[in-house]
């Protein structure tokens, strides 16, 4: 792992924690994609259908990558036809931000934020949604619209009423049909690596959200909420009722990364808390 030398950060209680967290970026990847060494870095490629990986500080590295290294990647990335972008932990590994922005990409801050073991969470019925909120089983007939209503949501970022409704999502669905996403996904939840829940209401996700468990931690991501849908507290029951189902499967550290400082206070409600800052480098649009 590329290491922090500040006394600041060892000093930390935190600091376990955000080792934790960095194991987890590593391992979590490994279920579905090869990983490709380049010294300081990783290279992670997807085998198969499904979001495609990036590239991160390597597990058990204790150099800096330097700008050569982030040109072998990059280009290797080029090679492959797959994004060039690397994600990592802004306090963990710090010297990377400025080696990254040199490389020509644009470096993207997300809050970092963790529920604490024992902390309580309301259930999705003590929130009071009018949709029914649950976990969905790979026989799910609304899997498919819980696995495309995030693909709205983000088109559309931030937590304002948007434009895109059920005739969008319908489409969307229709458009992913036989590409294999969904078939990728029953597996995964039938493997136990993946949890899907869902807002649903007249047969229909109105949002959506994952966790993926890697032994007693699990991230919760790709919660999205229909655009149409949205100031009706869906997310917060979706986000809840994935908390319940990973500490019933004896996740003890669950985290996720906000959109923005507004998604990270509406997930404060919930009682995480920020712990550091995810960094995102992408080319720029």
């Amino acid at each position: 792992m590329l290491r922090v030398t500040s006394t600041a950060l060892d000093d930390r209680p935190e600091r376990a924690l955000l080792d934790r967290l960095e194991r987890y970026y590593d391992a979590v990847p490994r279920h579905g994609a090869r990983a490709e060494d380049f010294g300081p870095l990783t290279v992670f490629v997807r085998e198969g259908q499904g979001w495609p990986f990036y590239a991160r500080p390597a597990q058990g590295w204790s150099g800096e990558a330097s700008a050569a290294d982030v040109a072998r990647v990059r280009a290797r990335q080029r090679e492959l036809g797959i994004p060039e972008s690397f994600e990592w932990i802004a306090e963990i590994t710090p010297a990377l931000r400025a080696v990254i922005e040199d490389s020509g990409l644009v470096v993207h801050e997300y809050p970092l934020m963790v529920l604490d073991p024992g902390v309580p969470v309301p259930t999705a019925e003590e929130l009071s949604v009018e949709s029914s909120v649950r976990i969905m089983g790979p026989d799910d007939p609304a899997l498919a619209s819980a696995l495309a209503v995030p693909h709205l949501a983000f088109a559309e970022p931030g937590t304002d009423i948007g434009s895109a409704g059920v005739v969008e999502l319908a489409e969307a669905v229709r458009a992913r049909a036989g590409d294999g996403s969904v078939d990728l996904v029953v597996a995964r939840i039938g493997a136990g690596l993946t949890s899907v829940a869902a807002a649903v209401d007249g047969g229909t996700a109105l949002c959506a959200g994952q966790h993926q468990p890697v032994g007693a931690v699990s991230e919760i991501v790709g919660v999205g909420t229909l655009p149409t849908a949205r100031r009706r507290g869906l997310g917060l029951a979706v986000t809840a009722a994935l908390v319940a189902d990973a500490r019933s499967r004896g996740v003890e550290t669950v985290f996720l990364s906000a959109g923005d400082d507004d998604v990270a206070r509406i997930y404060a409600r919930l009682g995480f808390r920020r712990v550091a800052t995810a960094l995102v480098a992408e080319p720029a649009e």
